[in-house]
């Protein structure tokens, strides 16, 4: 076979029955063998929505996706996707055309070296020089992609490789000595940490998204439900048990609810899994959960101790020592403790003044009105924390966000692939509207594809989150940040892609427009929602501050 045949019989053999991409010239002996190959490519109009994309379809499916793009600007525009995908320990596999073998480094025409640029944004990356050498080297970007700490993993493919003749021979299974993740977790470790949870008067469980990519919904709620330990979550770890479970206190941090963060503060055990203790959930450092020890589970031995320092590391998949620590603790009664945390939730719900239309309350209604299973996608900014506050995420892999990176132009494409790895269910993107109109072209994408989403602007014509900052801490002056004047009619935008446009300026208008826009099943649609403009995220830990310094506000 060909270099070219080798790469799609190497993907066939890994399960991929989809790829997002973008082709170009030095990927044409790849896309003419892609043609009848029975893959399913899915043509993007900008390679950072083919990155996007296969992000929303990994993180909604669990399994490691693929996106391709051509040399030069074609790869360079995939590295915003790589970045975000990396940051969130999100499983794909970028394959990447590169000029012929005899022309690297020579500047020739859409030369560019990516596997450089994306050595830091990549947990490994390839640059092939023989055909023979593709076969195992897919089998080994997969395994690297999915085991361990999932991330991205590049594949470079000159055009002269693609096209020379190897025998084409798949390896069965994969043994790489210099990487070996460790699941099991050191016995002593797990004992300590035992000793210290039947010890503990005042535990609190903080969930990241490692406790979704390691499938431990089941092990996670069964742990605290007999150990009587309250759970607060990461971005990331919402939907790893249901919202509406006594022992849930939400989203921590700096946008958290005041529950959450005063129970940080006030425990004296603190219990992580799959997080990495990001700076947009610690507050000020030295004044994290005062009066703790803590406990750090994860697979990735470079996350523990690098923000905060623990009192027990644990090295391991989250699923499997989950499990061994319900195991050893057993049944605990924290009688007291739970007493607090319910007077906390009970005096410091969430909360927001009903005048207008507002962002909460969108999102709170279309959370009673879809099902469990429906996946929201979110853009970045004031729309993203609204949707972690109010939402009533019921399972895990339904919340498909941009966490560690904060990519602005995230949700919509992601929202594509996640559509289309889950065809039965409702898709929906909760966006603002600066982040929307950043890969609003894969609008074309979504209508061709018949991809039913549900794209609901918060639009406060400004840059919402920036704007809320320069009206706390820059004395309300507002640069750059305010658009009224200089925004398009989303509604017409969308029908002149061939989607479904309305807009809303009450709350009357989105009851009545939004059964009809859930009901929608072939095109995608548009519900620009004019909220009220100067309305903020509360509450809100400033930069720097203690979690028990939360500004509140009713806008």
């Amino acid at each position: 076979m060909n270099g070219a045949q080798i790469m799609v019989e190497s993907l066939k053999k890994e399960g991929v029955d989809i790829i997002f991409g973008y082709p170009g010239g030095v990927l044409l002996p790849f896309c003419d063998q892609l043609y009848d190959s029975g893959i399913k490519f899915v043509l993007v109009r900008h390679e950072q929505g083919a990155a996007h994309a296969v992000d929303g379809f990994a993180r909604s499916s669990g399994r490691v996706g693929v996106c391709m793009a051509t040399s030069g600007p074609g790869a360079t525009n995939l590295v915003t996707g790589i970045a975000t995908a990396y940051m969130d320990s999100i499983p794909l596999v970028a394959i990447t055309g590169q000029v012929a073998t005899h022309l690297i480094g020579s500047d020739a025409f859409q030369e560019v070296d990516i596997t450089g640029i994306t050595r830091p944004i990549t947990k490994h990356n390839y640059l092939i020089k023989d055909a023979k050498d593709i076969a195992r080297t897919v089998k080994e970007a997969f395994y690297i992609a999915s085991s361990g700490r999932p991330g991205p993993v590049l594949i470079d493919l000159p055009v002269d490789v693609q096209r020379a003749e190897a025998k084409f021979e798949y390896p069965e299974k994969i043994e790489m000595r210099s990487y070996k993740p460790t699941y099991e977790g050191h016995p002593v470790q797990i004992e300590r940490a035992a000793k210290l949870i039947k010890e503990s008067k005042k535990p609190l469980l903080i969930a990241g998204g490692g406790v979704i990519s390691a499938n431990a919904s089941a092990e996670l709620k069964k742990f605290i439900e007999t150990a009587g330990i309250p759970v607060t979550f990461t971005l990331m770890g919402l939907g790893s048990i249901p919202a509406n479970h006594p022992l849930f206190l939400g989203m921590l941090g700096m946008h958290g609810t005041k529950y959450a963060n005063y129970a940080v503060v006030e425990s004296d055990l603190i219990i992580s899994a799959g997080c990495r203790f990001d700076d947009r959930i610690t507050g000020k450092i030295e004044n994290f959960a005062p009066r703790a020890k803590i406990i750090h589970i994860d697979i990735d031995p470079a996350s523990i101790s690098k923000n905060i320092v623990v009192d027990v590391p644990i090295v391991g998949d989250a699923k499997e020592i989950l499990k061994k620590l319900h195991e050893k603790t057993g049944k605990t009664s924290r009688k007291e403790w739970l007493s607090k945390i319910k007077e906390w939730k009970e005096k410091y719900p969430l909360s927001y003044e009903k005048n207008g239309l507002k962002p909460q309350y969108i999102i709170e209604k279309l959370s009673g009105m879809l099902p469990d299973d429906a996946i929201i996608c979110t853009e970045v900014g004031q729309n993203q924390m609204w949707t972690a506050q109010y939402y009533k995420f019921k399972k895990p892999r339904t919340l498909v966000t941009s966490g560690g990176l904060g990519t602005m132009g995230f949700g919509f494409p992601a929202a594509i692939g996640a559509q289309m790895a889950n065809p039965g269910k409702i898709v929906v993107d909760i966006a603002g509207d600066g982040s929307i109109q950043m890969n609003i072209q894969e609008l074309a994408t979504a209508v061709y594809n018949k991809l039913p989403i549900k794209i609901i602007i918060l639009n406060n014509c400004c840059l919402g989150m920036v704007r809320q900052w320069q009206q706390l801490f820059y004395k309300q002056r507002y640069a750059f940040t305010c658009v009224e004047n200089a925004q398009p009619d989303f509604a017409k935008l969308a029908e002149a892609y061939g989607a479904i446009g309305h807009r809303v300026t009450s709350t009357d208008e989105f009851d009545k427009i939004i059964p009809e826009v859930l009901k929608e099943k072939i095109k995608p649609v548009i519900l620009d929602c004019r909220i009220v403009e100067d309305e903020n995220v509360f509450p809100m830990v400033p930069a720097g501050a203690s979690l028990d310094h939360m500004l509140e506000g009713l806008a």
